[in-house]
């Protein structure tokens, strides 16, 4: 079942959408779709497979939307073109943060609507959208983690932000659990899994505390601490994600 709180959201969107695009799908995945959303803290992850490209107007429903609801500025959607959906490295429309851009639809993406199989109208993932492999997903993980995360260690400034900080703790154990066994781990699950790989306990509590709880710890020094925490174990753990089984 869809949170109620997001139910209204979701349902004006898709029938908005509808008439200003040339829709012929609409997908949750991320949390939503995994049965992990947490009500004005998670993303409202969405694709649309739409026949034609999508044009600035989509944009402008974006924006309304936002006026109209707060939890609409978590509303994040790719437009992917029906006949672009077997190719995983294509840039498709993207309405996220605020802004209109364009990113792929990642395998790690692919892989969760096929999971969650949540459609909000047309046909089902499972029906449109070409199977990830394995070897494509673990790919995609490696290079992720290798190419992007570990880079990001060497500077310092964006490890002050909450989102640098939870996303790359949540990310890497959730690809150590992926790259071992083949499953996708939720953000909750991956709580569990970050202890034995070694991360700061105090960082883990932060994150768990923002995102199912209230706040323990506020301040530019904690912010500091945490930031130098949080760089020296991703840069430590990558290494033995990429080359070390599950323990």
């Amino acid at each position: 079942m869809i949170d109620e709180a997001v139910q209204p959201l979701l349902g004006g969107f898709v029938r908005s959408v509808r008439r200003i695009a040339a829709v012929e799908a609409i997908w949750l995945h991320g949390s939503l779709a995994l049965g992990d959303y947490q009500a004005g803290r998670s993303d409202l992850d969405v694709v649309a497979v739409v026949s034609a490209p999508p044009t600035s107007v989509v944009a402008g429903l974006h924006r309304e939307l936002m006026q109209a609801d707060p939890l609409a500025a978590k509303l994040h959607c790719s437009y992917m073109l029906m006949s672009e959906l077997g190719d995983a490295s294509v840039r498709h429309p993207t309405f996220a943060q605020g802004r209109f851009f364009h990113r792929p639809v990642t395998p790690v993406t692919r892989r969760e609507l096929a999971i969650g199989n949540r459609t909000l109208y047309g046909p089902a993932p499972f029906e449109l959208l070409p199977p990830t492999s394995d070897d494509e997903l673990f790919a995609f993980i490696r290079r992720d983690l290798r190419e992007f995360w570990l880079p990001a260690t060497d500077k310092r400034s964006n490890w002050y932000a909450d989102i640098w900080v939870d996303l790359s703790l949540l990310t890497i154990a959730r690809a150590h659990v992926t790259l071992a066994t083949g499953d996708l781990i939720t953000k909750r699950a991956a709580f569990d899994v970050l202890p034995r790989l070694g991360a700061p306990a105090d960082v883990v509590e932060d994150i768990r505390r923002r995102r199912y709880g209230p706040p323990f710890r506020t301040g530019p020094w904690w912010r500091y601490t945490r930031a130098g925490l949080t760089r020296k174990f991703v840069r430590r753990a990558i290494p033995a994600v990429l080359g070390a089984p599950l323990s």
